[in-house]
């Protein structure tokens, strides 16, 4: 039972004796109050789960009094008892926000039936708040956002501000930065926590088949359309629509995601039914989508609409003081998954984690580790246990042949003396290297990984999906074994 103690206030009586007779038969605890101003201080001091109040009292009434609940304890149920049983009592008593009233006179089965409604109404909110709480928590322990730099602090203070709202955001940053656990975080800090949360990755899905899973379909829409299916706007109602690598989604399709911001519904393929929608939509993407509008690629109109709420995540190798704390948190959690006791990571090892470059970001790091964990019997992790860290730095010597430093292969493939630093000509040096570092690093992993995309992808710390997308824009070639 959730409902324990009840005060019941009423200038009469026999009214309190017969209440409290009943009340307390029932199983509750009941306070009794003659008037208003009585039951005011009895509601100051004490904790009660239900107020039995009659509207006509002296000193405060019954209307009065259920205006300082509202600021004293807002959890408060009160019933409202009257005895008069015109509309304008009971219009007024609900509007100030009374959960239920009585006219006098009226049965006790009336009034057990109005309790034992308003325990019920208790119950599912507790049940609701201790859901709430059980999924922060969990959100908190199982995928937690770790970090405590500079940059990552003015993040948790940005999602803090916008969690409560229904505000847009926009969640910009390289592959394996964590864009997703951002999108949870204000989704599980806001209203609406106990709605689905719902990802896309824009750029997983064939454009064809998008607009089907984005908005759904009606029976017979295309071939294959065998019956009506809601799209993951319709399955997210209420909550909150994740689009990851919205950079990639066609433009014809922008345009249908522009029209759920600003008219809230949508039409599902094949069918003429506005449907109305509530959700909340953070989006997110590795590329720059100013540059993209520039490009014709991207809506200018959906741009600005998307970013309302801009975070930017910071590369690891920019946010390096987070890293210890990275490979401790995922050194727990893996030894936690696989049950076995807690690795260490010897110092020297741990130096080296902290000035590798990380490519990957946060997913290559958390991979690295837990590679590490899995094939290492020892509880003390060394260099030796990453491999990644003796292969060059930032993996930069992969495809040559040779044990190249980055420092070593800038300067033979681009003909560039980092000696002499300061006589380059102004140019975009960092686009040059990646473009002569990716593919024969990528082709390299292939290759040694026969041409396995799963595990290529997890070495390099990114999905396998924007591995794909990568293999298909550097042109390069997939052999079978």
């Amino acid at each position: 039972m959730s409902i324990h103690r009840i005060l019941v206030a009423d200038d009469e009586e026999s009214m309190r004796w017969v209440l409290s007779k009943a009340l307390r038969k029932k199983g509750f605890l009941v306070d009794l109050a003659r008037d208003g101003d009585e039951a005011l201080r009895l509601i100051r001091s004490e904790s009660y789960d239900l107020a039995i109040l009659d509207i006509k009292m002296p000193g405060v009434t019954g209307l009065d009094l259920l205006d300082k609940v509202r600021d004293i304890k807002a959890d408060l149920l009160v019933v409202i008892m009257t005895a008069e049983a015109g509309m304008k009592n009971a219009v007024e008593a609900m509007k100030r926000g009374a959960y239920d009233y009585l006219t006098k006179p009226f049965d006790l089965d009336v009034m057990d039936a109005i309790v034992e409604k308003a325990n019920r109404a208790r119950e599912m909110t507790l049940q609701v708040s201790t859901l709430k709480d059980e999924l922060k928590e969990h959100y908190l322990l199982e995928k937690g956002i770790i970090g405590n730099s500079h940059p990552m602090r003015e993040v948790y203070k940005t999602i803090g501000k916008v969690a409560p709202s229904d505000m847009t955001v926009l969640v910009q940053g390289e592959s394996g930065t964590g864009k997703e656990l951002i999108a949870r975080a204000i989704h599980y800090n806001s209203r609406r926590l106990v709605k689905p949360f719902i990802a896309m990755n824009c750029a997983a899905i064939p454009k064809e088949l998008l607009e089907s899973e984005l908005f759904g379909h009606e029976k017979g829409a295309f071939t294959g359309a065998i019956e009506r299916k809601p799209g993951k706007f319709e399955q997210a109602n209420g909550g909150t629509v994740f689009l990851d690598e919205i950079g990639d989604m066609p433009l014809d399709l922008q345009a249908k995601i522009l029209r759920v911001l600003q008219e809230r519904e949508i039409t599902r393929t094949g069918g003429s039914q506005n449907i109305p929608v509530d959700v909340r939509i953070v989006a997110a993407t590795n590329q720059d989508l100013l540059q993209l509008v520039q490009q014709r690629q991207f809506r200018e109109d959906l741009y600005y609409r998307l970013n309302v709420v801009p975070i930017n995540l910071l590369p690891l190798r920019e946010r390096r003081d987070d890293i210890p704390l990275l490979v401790e948190h995922f050194l727990q959690k893996t030894c936690a998954e696989l049950d076995i006791p807690l690795k260490k990571v010897d110092p020297p090892a741990l130096e080296r984690l902290e000035t590798y470059s990380w490519p990957g970001n946060v997913r290559e790091l958390e991979n690295v580790i837990k590679r590490a964990v899995i094939l290492s019997s020892d509880p003390l992790l060394t260099l030796d246990d990453f491999p990644v860290l003796t292969a060059g730095a930032g993996g930069a010597g992969a495809g040559s042949g040779d044990d190249l430093s980055l420092e070593a292969l800038v300067d033979r493939k681009l003909r560039i003396s980092f000696a002499n630093v300061d006589k380059l000509e102004s140019g975009d040096v960092y686009t040059m290297v990646i473009e002569q570092v990716e593919r024969p690093l990528i082709a390299f992993l292939l290759e040694k990984t026969r041409w396995n995309q799963v595990r290529a992808a997890s070495i390099l710390g990114i999905n396998r999906n924007t591995l794909r997308k990568k293999i298909t824009d550097l042109g390069i070639e997939m052999k079978k074994e």
